[in-house]
């Protein structure tokens, strides 16, 4: 009764039945199944017995596309696979909070675990449909976006500001309070450093529950994010101190992340920021020199693991410059 219950609410999310091996769907796709396979890896899902019925037709049709991209000249086969690992990353990433957030939607309406499978139905055929508008709408405008960026610079040169966010002693914390109240903590401070760094500008790469990294097209606005990010969660009092290193060079934009030396030394440089402060490496600070939004403050030489020893600047807001 479990699997029939499980299987019913898979198809409630799928929105079709399931009626379909891996060989049947990759011989109507036209592609032996073990080429089948490397696309569906790529898209993050495991190999399933080759008697289960587990494939829809859309299982066919995203097939079909994929190879479809391929056989037109779209992609190579390499970047179909590069794409379809980004995809699956990102919507694995989305449904796991997407259904996070469901689940507590059930628990604080009190459903017993008993009639959470029917409820599950209910939320699946009310929330899919406008889900997949939404994603569609967000997807095509950070693509579009995104173009536009990368269809007037040259990708073997890509250069940017870089910033890493840093909440200090988060380890320690997260040893002295419940788990509800760190995934709370966590909550707030992704949220609120989302809305500083998208506010001015600013794209965030990723974050990992304590620190963000995010990146501007100019020193200006980076200095402006890593600013707004420390007086935002100044004004949190259950929220730790945050610290930020800021870098601008070279760097590798690689499948949405941000690779090279740049991004390594805004990292070393905010492990070595004190608490509440940014340090900024000499060339962002050369960039915002004669910038009166900013005050610049030379810091002894430090030695930067990998990178040799540094001259950094700290980095202040200049009240009504």
């Amino acid at each position: 009764m479990a699997g029939d219950e499980t299987g019913d609410l898979a198809e409630a999310f799928l929105r079709e039945p399931r009626r379909y091996t891996s060989h049947q769907v990759a011989e109507m796709a036209g592609v032996p199944v073990y080429r089948a396979r490397r696309f569906w890896r790529a898209l993050g899902f495991p190999n399933v017995a080759d008697d289960a019925v587990e494939f829809t037709d859309s299982d066919v049709e995203a097939l079909k596309t994929l190879i479809g991209m391929v056989s037109d000249g779209v992609y190579d086969e390499e970047h179909v696979l590069l794409m379809a690992r980004s995809l699956g990353r990102a919507t694995a990433r989305l449904a796991e909070s997407q259904a996070e957030l469901g689940a507590e939607a059930l628990d604080q309406a009190g459903v017993p675990l008993a009639e959470r499978p029917k409820a599950w139905r209910r939320r699946a055929e009310r929330v899919v449909p406008d889900l997949a508008r939404l994603l569609t709408y967000s997807w095509q405008r950070q693509l579009a976006a995104a173009a536009g960026r990368l269809a007037v610079q040259d990708m073997s040169t890509v250069r940017l500001a870089v910033g890493f966010a840093d909440l200090v002693g988060f380890t320690r914390l997260s040893r002295q309070i419940t788990e509800t109240e760190l995934a709370t903590l966590v909550d707030r401070f992704e949220g609120r450093s989302a809305d500083a760094v998208t506010s001015y500008g600013g794209r965030v790469v990723k974050t990992l529950g304590d620190s963000v990294l995010f990146v501007a097209d100019k020193s200006h606005a980076a200095a402006e994010i890593g600013l707004r990010l420390l007086e935002t969660h100044a004004r949190d009092r259950g929220m730790p101190q945050l610290r930020v290193g800021l870098a601008a060079g070279p760097v590798i934009w690689r499948m949405g992340d941000v690779f090279g030396t740049t991004v390594n030394l805004a990292s070393r440089l905010t492990a070595l920021a004190l608490p509440g402060t940014i340090l900024a490496d000499p060339e962002l600070a050369e960039e915002l020199e004669g910038d009166r939004a900013f005050g610049l403050r030379p810091v002894n030489r430090l030695s930067v693991r990998g990178l040799g020893e540094l001259a950094p600047f700290t980095v202040a807001r200049v009240e009504n410059p």
